[in-house]
């Protein structure tokens, strides 16, 4: 076999179904509920307390609802094509698996390996802010604070601070960590409890914050343009803004892949993956669209923490600051909310961070069988029958960059992955339509010739930009910037490194070739 055919060698479908209908590695223990509330678990979180309250005050206003529509059509677009791909092949790995059947093997290590280190920041961040609401969490119920030393880890541009460990975060990852070591059902169950304390914490919220909406907040809908030099563009408000904060709030839609590398632990996953995609994402998004509505309804999206100060010209405003649904509660003299909040916000966050270990392990899993990474970590639990050996390394991992590192910076890097993998999906299932267009697919997505396409382009545009005139000036609003770009392609030359020196003779395909 010639060194190109090497690098596009792929597992059929078939075999894939063969292979997941086979296999004994993952007890089969989770229904579309506990699926659906992995999904919910993992696109809830930081988005509905921090990042749609903060985006509403610093780019598009009300239209904030707009931005989670723009974003959440091309979501939807890499949301149906998971669907499709689940139903079809029901297998652990996700769009690394997806990738093998359909671009080749070094396309689907580049995706595997992407999505690894993606997963695995994602928990190590959230791990911290679980600390963060849980620190003020036990500090208004006893009164107690841990030492300054102990509450968050170094940073270099606080040198003065005290602190040096995160100790909370480390315990959150651990903790998830051995949940997920033990049986699969039990930590699902553990999850599904949490997720429904945070989906009851949003509902309280919008249903209490109902009742103090003032429309007139609403308008205008779209604020008009300003200029700000800090601002994506250099500018604020109007339709780029709304678009600017799109971009930024994809980023709290996605998270429903992860309930796909779950596959092998499904009871019937043909049915129910693509069931648990479309039901997690629907949900999130009818959350979002609801909190957005109620906060921007109880305050004007400019109002300042200061009463003193005049609207739009803050030291802070109320929807930017670190705690927003709180603040705003706060301001509306309804403080007796805000505990319910902290515990809401606990509970989102610390989901989070289970859905998205499950997925890394799952991921890392899937890498070993395949012969990609070494076979130790491909051996499920004698006794649980769970990913126990990746979910371990993560968990420490995770800890100690929880802990010890500030990783305001690396959580950037968990953008790019993730639309790269949407990138991939959507290109996947439609190459799969036109090669292999007889295969039983127990999901097909609707209008596919123009929705896959639609979730690159937007992929593509949340990645570089959306090009845009402002005064008859051209330029690109949003996007991600180029330190980024930069430590991705970094991360990508290290994991090419590893496929040549390792994973290209030891893949199970090479010992096919070799045989």
């Amino acid at each position: 076999m010639g060194f190109f055919s090497k690098l596009i060698r792929s597992k059929s479908v078939a075999q894939l179904q063969s292979e997941a209908g086979a296999s004994r590695d993952f007890r089969r223990t989770m229904g579309v509920w506990q699926l659906t509330a992995i999904g919910v678990g993992a696109i809830v979180g930081v988005g509905v307390f921090v990042l749609a309250p903060n985006e509403a005050a610093l780019n598009a206003g009300p239209a904030i609802v707009l931005s989670f529509l723009v974003a959440g059509i091309g979501s939807a677009c890499a949301a149906l094509s998971y669907a499709e791909f689940a139903g079809m092949i029901p297998v652990t790995g996700s769009a690394y698996t997806y990738g093998y059947a359909v671009l080749g093997e070094l396309p689907a290590w580049i995706i595997g390996w992407d999505l690894l280190v993606e997963y695995a920041l994602i928990v190590g961040v959230v791990a911290a802010g679980t600390s963060n609401y849980l620190q003020s969490l036990i500090a208004q119920l006893t009164g107690l604070h841990l030492p300054v030393f102990l509450q968050g880890a170094y940073d270099p541009a606080v040198p003065d601070s005290g602190r040096g460990v995160n100790l909370i975060a480390m315990l959150v990852a651990l903790g998830v960590a051995a949940l997920q070591v033990a049986r699969t059902e039990v930590g699902a169950r553990f999850n599904t409890v949490v997720v429904a304390l945070k989906v009851l914490g949003v509902i309280v919220v919008v249903v209490v914050g109902a009742f103090y909406v003032n429309t007139a907040n609403w308008t205008p809908f779209i604020p008009p343009l300003i200029h700000d030099a800090a601002a994506s563009g250099g500018t604020r408000y109007g339709v780029g803004g709304m678009l600017a904060a799109a971009s930024i709030v994809f980023f709290a839609v996605f998270g429903y892949d992860t309930l796909t590398t779950a596959a092998e632990e499904s009871k019937n996953p043909q049915r129910d993956l693509p069931l648990a995609v479309l039901a997690s994402l629907g949900m999130a998004m009818a959350m979002y669209l609801a909190i957005s509505l109620v906060l921007t309804g109880m305050v004007p999206y400019n109002s300042c923490v200061d009463p003193s100060q005049a609207a739009g010209q803050c030291t802070e405003m109320i929807l930017a600051s670190s705690a927003p649904v709180s603040a705003v509660f706060a301001a509306r003299d309804l403080h007796w909310v805000s505990g319910i909040i902290n515990v809401a916000a606990v509970a989102g966050i610390a989901s989070v961070v289970f859905a998205f270990m499950l997925g890394a392990a799952r991921i890392w899993f899937a890498l070993s069988r395949d012969g990609l990474l070494p076979g130790w970590f491909a051996k499920s639990h004698p006794k649980y029958g769970t990913p126990h050996r990746p979910t371990i390394v993560l968990g420490v991992f995770t800890a100690l960059a929880a802990g010890l590192l500030p990783i305001r910076e690396l959580a950037e890097l968990v953008n790019i992955g993730t639309l790269s993998a949407f990138i991939v999906i959507c290109a996947s299932v439609l190459i799969l339509r036109i090669r292999q267009p007889e295969l039983e697919r127990r999901f097909r997505t609707p209008a596919l010739w123009l929705l896959a396409p639609l979730g690159i382009v937007f992929s593509l545009f949340l990645i570089i930009g959306w090009p845009w005139v402002t005064e008859g000036r051209f330029h690109m609003i949003g996007g991600l910037d180029i330190v980024t770009m930069w430590r991705f392609v970094i991360w990508m030359a290290l994991g090419l490194a590893i496929y040549f020196l390792y994973g290209m003779r030891h893949s199970k395909l090479a010992t096919v070739d070799r045989g």
